[in-house]
């Protein structure tokens, strides 16, 4: 059984740029891309969730391309920049189509090797090979790549999110009632109103919460992350149940988790703490872009801010 049977996020993936939950400013302009095959390369940048990869994938299946994924924190390293995607590159589709990179998270391409081959890449294989780029954090890639691509930003305007917004709310709806998932509108309503624009977060939350019975404001009350017992294990350095729950919190929240813990914890310090515990915060999602272990550089950033006093 594959993976997209059973994984919302997949399961109900648009497969093409009309079907993607995104202003119509912004598909205009995607639509006009996907209307030329020869189109640029592209960056699409944006936060978390919004449907940057979503996007890339739904434009090379549309044009019915060839194409790879290459996942920048996790293969972002120049041997694969030279194996793998030169392999592919270099050679022609069978489709006589052009062929597509999508490097998933190009902001973890290390800027100082990967990024500058990357752009040698371009330039050689451009007749044969386009290359679209997600990322989180625009500043983070080179300015040579930025004048090679196209960029697309996906930022929505105040205007536009209450229709986005509704969109994806019946968006979640249809998949609620084709899983046969009872759910209270009211609980969807507070998750989207939450984690909005994150759709995968959204959608990750409300399957998990059907696991477990229907959706309702009680299950949502209890799935929340406690803020008061993570300050409470913090403040009687409690390193045991710290350590149980960086799993939790990092499956929770993802990438996002450093700025969660901002929020989460700056009200809970006392006065002369808090910019202490910025610059913690901070070093430890600075250093997310680089380390081996998610989980563990949490784990380090959690212990270190054991030393803070809180309320």
């Amino acid at each position: 059984m594959s993976i997209e049977s059973f994984i919302w996020e997949e399961k109900y993936r648009p497969r093409t740029v009309n079907d993607c939950i995104l202003p119509s400013r912004i598909k205009d302009v995607l639509n006009g891309i996907v209307s030329n095959e020869n189109f640029p390369n592209l960056i699409l940048t944006g936060t978390p969730g919004i449907g940057k990869t979503t996007v890339a994938r739904a434009i090379v299946e549309q044009l019915d391309l060839d194409y790879i994924m290459i996942n920048g924190s996790m293969d972002g390293g120049i041997d694969t920049l030279r194996n793998e995607i030169k392999n592919f590159a270099s050679t022609v589709s069978f489709k006589d189509k052009r062929k597509i990179v999508i490097l998933d998270e190009a902001d973890y391409l290390n800027h100082n090797s990967t990024q500058p081959a990357l752009r040698n890449f371009m330039d050689e294989h451009k007749n044969n090979c386009g290359f679209i780029l997600t990322c989180n954090m625009f500043n983070k890639i080179i300015e040579p790549l930025h004048g090679r691509c196209h960029v697309i930003e996906f930022k929505f305007k105040n205007k536009e999110i209450p229709d986005v917004a509704m969109e994806f709310y019946k968006k979640c709806r249809y998949i609620l009632d084709h899983e046969n998932v009872k759910y209270d509108k009211n609980a969807l309503t507070s998750i989207i109103q939450k984690d909005f624009p994150d759709f995968r977060k959204i959608l990750n939350k409300l399957q998990g919460l059907s696991i477990t019975g229907d959706i309702t404001l009680d299950s949502l009350l209890e799935s929340d992350l406690d803020v008061t017992s993570l300050v409470y294990l913090l403040k009687t350095k409690n390193f045991t149940e710290i350590r149980n729950y960086t799993g939790k919190l990092y499956s929770n929240l993802g990438i996002n988790v450093y700025n969660s813990l901002y929020e989460m914890l700056l009200p809970q310090c006392m006065k002369d703490s808090i910019p202490d515990a910025i610059l913690i915060i901070g070093k430890y999602q600075y250093q997310s872009a680089f380390v081996a272990s998610q989980e563990i550089n949490l784990a380090a950033c959690l212990t270190e801010l054991m030393t803070i006093e809180y309320k």
